[in-house]
Order: structure tokens, then C-alpha cells, then sequence
């Protein structure tokens, strides 16, 4: 078995001036966070690789089931622009979750042939499961950090989003949580 790869280190950021030093960034730096976005993505979803087994799982399922509980009716042909992933593919991983009990599609009056996607009570549960895991983690790490830093790799993470131009996908649909007191 393989050490899986260190994260590259970081170079210790310049004291002054909040974002000068993001002007003269290398092709160095920039090598680095695609590594670290490689490797945090890999590290992300391995958190959830033992219960995901359990459950006779993947990814694939795994990240339809999310997409499903984040957006409960979404039509199938939505879910295929938001994931980027063939008909084919998810075909397969659809099926194999109705199979399970984990998903149902319903078509809607007005088109019988839109049909739209729910978990069921036992996939919402594990849905749930599979969340808090990776919950657990973003909490410790979002803690370390601190919140300038969490604002920062928000605001990151949509400019990448938006960057991507991807149909069905845009930073629009997210809002920041509610902090009011009311």
C-alpha cells in the first residue's frame, strides 16, 4: 500500500498588505493549489469511503443523493447539467438507487415525461449519515482556520464556480447562511 502524497508546503505569506501579495503569484503557487484542491477533494470524500462500503455505495451515489437532498425535485435533466456526468452513467446509478429504496421520481402533472427526484425516508437517512461525517471535518477544519479564512475559501470556491460556466451550475442559487439574531 501507497503513502498517499503530502500537501505541498506553504510558503509563509507576506505581513503586509492583505491581498499585494496575490499579485505576484507563480505558476509555483498556482501548481500548488491544484494539488491542494486534488488532494482535498480526494481526503474530502474518503472520509465517508467506510460508510458509503457499508451501504454498498459510491461517489456516484453519493453525490446524486446529496444534489437530491439539497434540491428535492429536481428533474432529472437538472441533475444531469448539475453533476456534468453522462445519461448513461447516471442511468445506471439512478436505477441502482431506486433499486435500494433510496430514491423515488415522480413525473409531474403538467409533463408525464419530467420526472422529478426525491429520497426516500431510509435514502434521506443515510444521506444524513454521510453529511454529518463530512460535516464533522469541514467543523474542525473551519475552526482551525478561523473566519477570515472560511470568507476567503467561500469566496474561492464560487469564483471557481463561476469561473467554470457550467449549464445548471452557478454560485446564484447559494446564500450565505442567515447570522441575524432575529
Amino acid at each position: 500500500m501507497t503513502t498517499p502524497p503530502r500537501p505541498p508546503a506553504a510558503r509563509p505569506a507576506p505581513v503586509a498588505g492583505a491581498g499585494v501579495e496575490l499579485l505576484f503569484l507563480r505558476d509555483e503557487d498556482m501548481r500548488q493549489a491544484q494539488e491542494l484542491l486534488l488532494l482535498a477533494c480526494r481526503a474530502f470524500g474518503n472520509v465517508i469511503d467506510p460508510a458509503l462500503q457499508e451501504y454498498g455505495l459510491g461517489h456516484a451515489h453519493y453525490r446524486i443523493m446529496q444534489t437530491v437532498a439539497l434540491q428535492p425535485g429536481i428533474a432529472v435533466g437538472a441533475l444531469l447539467d448539475v453533476l456534468g456526468i453522462t445519461k448513461q452513467s447516471m442511468s445506471r446509478t439512478l436505477g441502482e438507487l431506486v433499486a435500494h429504496g433510496l430514491l423515488r421520481h415522480e413525473t409531474t402533472p403538467q409533463d408525464r415525461r419530467r420526472r422529478c427526484l426525491y429520497l426516500s425516508a431510509r435514502g434521506a437517512e443515510i444521506e444524513t449519515r454521510l453529511f454529518s461525517l463530512q460535516r464533522e471535518v469541514l467543523l474542525r477544519v473551519y475552526r482551525n482556520a478561523g473566519g477570515r479564512a472560511v470568507d476567503g475559501f467561500r469566496r474561492v470556491m464560487r469564483g471557481l464556480i463561476d469561473e467554470s460556466a457550467t449549464p445548471g451550475v452557478s454560485t446564484d442559487a447559494f446564500h450565505p447562511p442567515d447570522r441575524s439574531s432575529s
